[in-house]
C-alpha cells in the first residue's frame, strides 16, 4: 500500500471510530462528601451512618445552575427487609462507594453533544433510607435500631449545598431515578421553597411513575407494599396535604399518579411504557407466577405469547390513560413515554444521548428534556406501541 493509501485507511479508521470514541469520554469519577452536621439534624441512614452526596462543581455560563439528582435503589417496608437493607450500601453510607461515576445526565461533555446540563453544578444524593426520602420516625426494641429518617437527610443535603452556591441558582433541576424518580415526584414542590424567587426550578422523574396497578392475580401487591412502607417509615406525615387530604386512603399519595395533579413545578415524566421494574414486581411480581410462566417473557419479549403480550399492551394503556390529564391539560409539563422495556434511562450515555440512543420522532431523551427545560418548543413524546420502535435498547436485568 502506497503512501496516500496509509493515510487514507487511518482517516477512515478514526472517523469510524469516532461516535464511539465522542461517546465514551474518560469517566468522571466524582468523590464523596459526608453531610457532617446531619446528626444534628436527625439525619442518619437506616444503620446510623452520616448521609453523603456527589458534588461536582460547574463552570462557565453554567456555575450558578444547579442539577440535582436522587439516587434510586428500592425500597423496604418491614422491620426485617430494612434491617437486611442496613447492612448494605443501600443503607449505609460505611459501605458505599466513595468515588461515584457520573454518566448521561450528570456527565460533563462538550456542549455540542451532551448539550444541557454538562457544566452545571451536578450533585447525586446518595440513598440509604428505603423510603425515596421521605420518611422521618425509628425503630428501637431495645436490640435493634433502625433510623427512617429520608426526609432529615433530603432537608440535611439541601441545607448543606446552599451556602455552597444552590442559594444562589439560577437555574435548577431536580431529578432522579426509579426510587429517586419517585422522589422527585414527592420533594419537587418543596425544593423550590429553599431557591430564590427568580430562579427557574423544574423537576423530573425517570421511571419513578409507579402505576397503581393490578397484577396478573388481580391482586394489589404494589398497593399493600407502599401501605406498609408509609406506615413503618412515617411517611404519611411528609406526603402532599392536599392530596392526603383528597383521599380515603391518604397512603396512595405516595403513588406519583395521585400527587401529580397537585405539583405546581413543572415537571417532566421520562418513563418506559413497559417499564422493566413495574413489569417485573408490579405487573408479574413472583408471588403472581408461581408456576414461572411468564419467566421467558420476562428475559426476553421476543418470547412472550399473543397473551402475555397482550396483558403488556393492557399495561401500557393504563399509563396513558393515568397520564392522559397531564399530557393534555399541563401547559409546563413534558413527557417522554417510550416502548423500550428498560429501567432508568437518563443515568447512561447510551440512553440519554448516544449516537444509537432511544428516540421517538426523532428524538433522544436528551433532547427533549432540553427542549422542555429551556421551553424551546412542546416536549410531550409518546411512542407507539412494542414492538414497533427499532431504536430500543431493551434493557432486561
Amino acid at each position: 500500500m502506497n503512501f496516500n493509501g496509509v493515510v487514507v485507511a487511518v482517516v477512515v479508521a478514526l472517523l469510524a471510530c469516532a461516535p464511539r470514541r465522542i461517546y465514551s469520554q474518560q469517566r468522571l469519577d466524582v468523590p464523596m462528601t459526608l453531610v457532617r452536621n446531619a446528626s444534628a439534624l436527625g439525619a442518619f441512614c437506616l444503620d446510623g451512618s452520616l448521609p453523603a452526596y456527589h458534588l461536582h462543581r460547574g463552570f462557565g455560563d453554567g456555575s450558578n445552575n444547579w442539577l440535582l439528582q436522587f439516587e434510586g435503589g428500592g425500597w423496604c417496608n418491614d422491620i426485617a427487609s430494612c434491617a437486611e437493607r442496613a447492612q448494605t450500601r443501600r443503607g449505609s453510607t460505611r459501605l458505599m462507594t466513595k468515588l461515584e461515576v457520573f454518566s448521561g445526565i450528570l456527565a460533563t461533555m462538550p456542549l455540542s453533544i451532551q448539550a444541557h446540563f454538562y457544566n452545571w453544578n451536578r450533585v447525586k444524593l446518595r440513598y440509604c433510607d428505603g423510603a425515596s426520602f421521605a420518611g422521618d420516625a425509628t425503630f428501637d426494641n431495645g436490640t435493634s435500631l433502625l433510623y427512617f429518617r429520608g426526609q432529615k437527610i433530603w432537608e440535611a443535603i439541601i441545607l448543606d449545598l446552599l451556602p455552597k452556591g444552590l442559594g444562589r441558582a439560577r437555574k435548577a433541576l431536580l431529578s432522579g431515578c426509579s426510587a429517586g424518580g419517585l422522589a422527585s415526584f414527592l420533594h419537587c414542590d418543596n425544593f423550590t421553597k429553599y431557591l430564590p424567587e427568580n430562579t427557574s426550578v423544574k423537576c423530573l422523574s425517570d421511571a419513578g411513575f409507579f402505576l397503581d396497578e393490578r397484577d396478573i392475580s388481580l391482586k394489589s401487591s404494589m398497593r399493600l407494599f407502599y401501605k406498609d412502607l408509609v406506615s413503618l417509615q412515617g411517611v404519611e406525615q411528609n406526603l402532599d396535604k392536599n392530596c392526603t387530604s383528597s383521599l380515603k386512603l391518604p397512603y396512595l399519595c405516595f403513588f406519583p399518579q395521585f400527587a401529580l395533579k397537585y405539583i405546581t413545578t413543572p415537571f417532566f415524566i421520562l418513563n418506559s411504557a413497559y417499564d422493566v421494574y413495574q413489569f417485573h414486581h408490579i405487573l408479574v411480581p413472583p408471588s403472581a407466577d408461581l408456576h414461572g410462566e411468564w419467566s421467558h417473557c420476562k428475559l426476553n419479549p421476543a418470547a412472550c405469547d399473543v397473551n402475555q403480550i397482550e396483558t403488556l399492551q393492557g399495561f401500557r394503556r393504563d399509563m396513558l390513560l393515568t397520564l392522559r390529564v397531564f399530557n393534555k391539560y399541563s401547559s409546563t409539563g413534558g413527557m417522554f413515554i417510550n416502548s423500550c422495556f428498560a429501567h432508568c434511562q437518563s443515568e447512561s450515555q447510551d440512553t440519554w444521548f448516544g449516537v444509537d440512543s432511544p428516540r421517538i420522532h426523532n428524538k433522544t431523551i436528551a433532547e427533549a428534556v432540553g427542549d422542555w427545560y429551556f421551553s424551546r418548543r412542546v416536549a410531550k413524546e409518546i411512542d407507539c406501541a412494542y414492538p414497533c420502535d427499532s431504536t430500543c435498547h431493551n434493557l432486561i436485568p
